[in-house]
């Protein structure tokens, strides 16, 4: 069960990722809120680690820098 847990989390970060270079959110916690809102359940142990909300923050800056 374990290898599933890491791929549902796995999707869900690609998710955040690919929300965040939409250019429509303005950091990670936007993110987190839309994906909860698409249904994720496991939006929040996704991004438990500060890498994944600095990461997906930082594309965050960079969308909107691009549009």
């Amino acid at each position: 069960m374990i290898h599933g847990d890491d791929r549902s989390l796995q999707a869900v970060r690609a998710r955040a990722y690919a929300l965040a270079e939409t250019g429509q959110f303005d950091n990670s916690n936007a993110v987190q809120k839309a994906l909860i809102a698409e249904g994720w359940s496991n939006a929040g142990r996704a991004m438990d680690s500060d890498y994944a909300r600095q990461a997906i923050g930082e594309r965050c800056r960079a969308a909107a820098k691009a549009h």
